[in-house]
């Protein structure tokens, strides 16, 4: 295997390794700008992270001879204290989650205890639940290379051969596998994992930080589910599960199982020093917008069906189990869109000041720029955080320097593997070739020789959505780019520590995008480097995920009254309302399932199995494409892109789950553009502030997308605008709403005419700040605002989850609203641009266009809140 770190620009031998650099030097390497002694340096802030030496302690007297000698030979003379002392709690039966850093060796914490027992017991088994495949693909090698006797792990997923189906359940007592899997393949098939089940000793779940939101919340009960059908087959498992560093983890941990954790949080592994630089983008040339249009009171941002994630980089078949195998993919918990690129949530609104009686906002012909004549207000906006990353990527890959660069969307992803290809062919023509693209949706094929490319060294440059956050054990990587503040601290940390994983120095770069919280942080280092990462969120007691995973465990067996206090609080409500709508039958020995079929329950919110996306001419499958987003991914007329090549939509067959397109370079990109409305159901709890209300409730929100723009590329000048007639989509969730006076407003010295301008502003600057408090980005999460909302009869701000039935972020922000708020408003108010602009007010996902906005009147519209809110 060829080292990169010894391999040059031009691909030969004669280059000293990158990484014997000091770190600053690196940085320096990358860019000019990132000198600080330069005037205009793009780096805000240099946090050194230092070396850190590891501490080991004794071998636990319990692990066999055979697994510590193996160990031994493999260079794991001693384990490290948190690893020890994870594994005692495990095989003393008491259940535990292990929350340090990357690379901190959390893999040993479970394998001890989980292999010795297996060595020590040859009845019982092991079952091990990863979030992807590639990271149970990782494991199932780790556990494999070892060669214990009589253990036999395998891997269960969609990809697993149905010959080799029957083998695993009958001899293999180390299985990996995924929540998909256990929900859509072992649990209700439970009966032909009666051994399997009976003998079941450890349960481990990796990565667990990973659940959050709805998709934790599904989790939480599939694994209530095999805690019951376990219980059934006359066993209690022991539960070990591994995360990455977050606040509270012995809670979070005890919210998914339902059991009580102890946590292990002290990282006693060595680490490498790490040069942390925060990044931002230069100002480019002012860039006219209009001023002065009259627009509807009410202005919203919905929370895209189309999200910055990729959790995994697989659309496979997590079942196999139907009679064609094709189940939902249980692989990325939702699509993506890059904030550079996003499709607008939603078209501009009416020029009427009366809000419709049936809350429908009202869709304007044309495109929200001013046209010859117009008055123009001038902002400067920032370089694209996708051509600085690019840039800095082939600036690394040019130098030698082994480098992973995260982006949020795979739209971005594809762009900035394209715009560092270019550059690298311009100065040495074929150097582009060792970079790529990697994110979910290629076919499986292309992602396993992207990984094994990478790891080879042929690849010296990747640009990724965070499929690969988790999942193959990336060696040897000298640095990290991360285009864009990934969510949360968890995962900021997580894709860093990517970097330096044999134990050198170690560089990453967090380029900012032109966003209010990227702005925010890259101003405020101490809300990256001096705060704990977040708690992580979710809410099994949801009506939306608790009532459909009743009906799954009902399936797998009756339900009973001791079964009710294992799902939890509104377990009971549950059952009533299922018995009402006819889902379930009660009977004397309990309720009962009365269809024929299995409900349909997604796990990740994906809205079901993924559309193809498939060359009309030649019947190419390119990739797939997430129902939830191919409204706005792939709608009639839409740009697609795969691995660098461009492809127009032709046809969007929803009811076939299939898109039909055709090779095009088109010189204009597309933007789908959706309408919202909003009406409030019921107040589950409400601050009374005086002039200030504070609420926390069910709403409903109707979204469709109606049209798209093309946009030509390069100057984003607007070509068109093209209706569509897709179908709307409803949504009830929860969200957290303030309501003020129109007097206090006015005594604050907010115009009437600026109200609307003013709420809009502090409802994208919210929306930008709320991952501060909770784990989810601006994606997750919608709003709306206007000056007189006909449920409040008030000037009203709504921040509203994006998930059905919620994810617990309204609740988080509800909680904590006045550190959120006050976290808005300082960052408004400390941003240099005189009328707002994408670092504190303007959104990426405006349904407005970012009209109207009052910058100004946007923090005093928060001081009011500020101060009558009690802490």
């Amino acid at each position: 295997m060829t080292s990169a770190a010894t391999v040059s620009a031009a691909g030969g031998p004669d280059r000293p390794p990158a990484t014997a650099a000091a770190p600053s030097d690196l940085l320096r390497h990358l860019h000019p700008r990132a000198d600080r002694t330069t005037e205009g340096s793009a780096v805000t802030h240099v946090e050194r992270i230092p070396a850190r030496a590891g501490v080991t302690t004794d071998w636990p007297g319990w692990v066999p001879a055979e697994l510590r000698d193996t160990l031994t030979g493999r260079d794991v003379v001693a384990p490290w204290k948190h690893q020890a002392r994870a594994a005692e709690l495990a095989y003393g039966g008491q259940h535990v989650v292990v929350a340090t850093g990357t690379a901190s060796g959390k893999s040993l914490a479970y394998q001890l205890p989980a292999l010795s027992r297996l060595l020590t017991d040859p009845r019982a088994t092991v079952l091990y639940l990863a979030p992807t495949k590639a990271l149970a693909a990782d494991q199932l090698r780790a556990v494999d290379s070892l060669a214990l006797p009589g253990i036999r792990p395998a891997a269960y997923d969609g990809d697993t051969p149905r010959a080799e189906r029957d083998w695993i359940r009958q001899h293999s007592r180390f299985v990996l596998t995924n929540p998909d899997m256990l929900h859509h393949s072992i649990l209700p098939g439970h009966a032909r994992w009666a051994g399997f089940l009976r003998r079941l000793a450890f349960v481990v779940v990796d990565e667990c930080h990973t659940y959050r939101g709805v998709f934790g919340s599904h989790v939480a009960h599939v694994l209530r589910r095999l805690r019951r059908q376990v219980t059934r087959y006359g066993r209690t498992p022991v539960f070990v599960l591994a995360s990455a560093t977050s606040g509270d983890p012995a809670t979070a941990a005890g919210r998914l199982t339902g059991l009580p954790v102890e946590a292990v949080v002290e990282d006693a592994s060595p680490r490498g020093g790490v040069t942390f630089a925060l990044w931002e983008p230069p100002l480019l040339p002012a860039e006219p917008r209009p001023s002065g249009a009259a627009v509807d009171p009410t202005t919203r941002d919905a929370p895209t069906d189309d999200s910055p994630t990729d959790d995994d980089p697989t659309d496979d078949d997590p079942t196999g189990d139907g009679p064609t195998g094709d189940g939902p993919t249980g692989d990325g918990r939702r699509p993506d869109r890059p904030a550079e690129d996003a499709p607008a949530a939603g078209g501009p609104l009416g020029d009427g000041v009366v809000v419709p009686a049936a809350r429908r906002p009202v869709l304007r012909e044309g495109d929200g720029r001013p046209a010859a004549g117009d008055d123009a207000v001038v902002d400067a906006v920032r370089r694209s955080a996708l051509r600085e990353t690019a840039d800095l990527l082939a600036d690394a890959v040019s130098a030698g320097i082994r480098t992973l660069a995260f982006v949020r969307s795979r739209k971005g992803a594809e762009v900035v593997a394209t715009m560092a290809r270019r550059s690298l062919d311009e100065a040495v023509p074929g150097l582009g070739a060792r970079v790529a693209a990697y994110r979910a949706g290629y076919l499986k094929e292309e992602r396993r020789s992207l990984e094994r490319a990478l790891l080879d060294g042929d690849l010296l440059g990747l640009a990724s959505t965070n499929a690969l956050e988790l999942g193959v054990d990336l060696i040897g990587l000298d640095a990290v780019l991360i285009c864009g503040y990934p969510g949360t601290r968890a995962s900021l940390w997580q894709q860093a520590g990517r970097a330096g994983r044999a134990g050198g120095e170690a560089l990453a770069v967090l380029v900012a995008r032109d966003d209010p919280l990227d702005t925010y942080l890259v101003h405020h280092p101490e809300a990256v480097f001096g705060r704990p990462v977040e708690s992580t969120v979710l809410d099994p007691s949801n009506p939306y995920v608790l009532g459909p995973q009743l009906c799954c465990a009902a399936v797998e067996a009756p339900l009973t009254p001791a079964d009710l206090e294992l799902f939890g609080p509104g377990a009971d409500d549950a059952v009533a309302a299922l018995v009402e709508s006819g889902a379930l039958r009660q009977r004397p020995t309990g309720w009962y399932w009365r269809h024929s079929g299995r409900p349909e329950v997604d796990l990740r919110g994906t809205g079901g199995a993924p559309l193809c996306v498939v060359e009309a001419a030649t019947g190419r499958l390119l990739g797939t494409v997430d129902p939830s987003s191919a409204h706005f991914l792939v709608h009639p007329g839409a740009v697609y892109l795969h691995q660098g090549v461009s492809y127009v939509v032709d046809e969007l067959d929803l009811d076939d789950a299939c898109a039909l397109v055709h090779a095009e370079e088109p010189d204009w990109s597309t933007h789908a553009r959706d309408v919202t409305s909003l009406s409030v159901v019921s107040v589950r709890s409400y601050v009374d502030a005086g002039p200030v209300g504070l609420f926390l409730g069910e709403v409903d929100v109707t979204s469709q997308v109606v049209s798209y723009q093309r946009r030509r590329i390069g100057s984003g000048e607007v070509i068109d605008t093209r209706p569509l007639d897709l179908p709307t989509r409803e949504l009830r969730t929860v969200a957290v709403w303030f309501t003020l006076s129109p007097r206090a407003l006015a005594a604050a010295g907010v115009d009437v005419a600026d109200v609307p301008g003013a709420l809009h502003a502090a409802e994208h600057a919210a929306i930008g700040l709320l991952p501060l408090v909770a784990t989810c980005d601006r994606w997750d999460i919608g709003g709306l605002s206007t000056a007189a909302h006909p449920d409040t009869e008030a000037p009203t701000v709504f921040v509203y989850d994006g998930h059905p039935g919620g994810a617990g972020f309204a609740e988080r922000a509800y909680g904590t609203a006045a550190s959120w708020l006050r976290a808005t408003r300082d960052a408004i108010r400390e941003c240099r641009c005189e009328t707002g602009c994408p670092s504190c007010v303007q959104s990426p996902k405006c349904g407005n266009g970012n009209n109207p906005l009052a910058k100004a009147e946007a923090v005093k519209v928060l001081d009011v809140v500020l101060t009558h809110l009690p802490e």
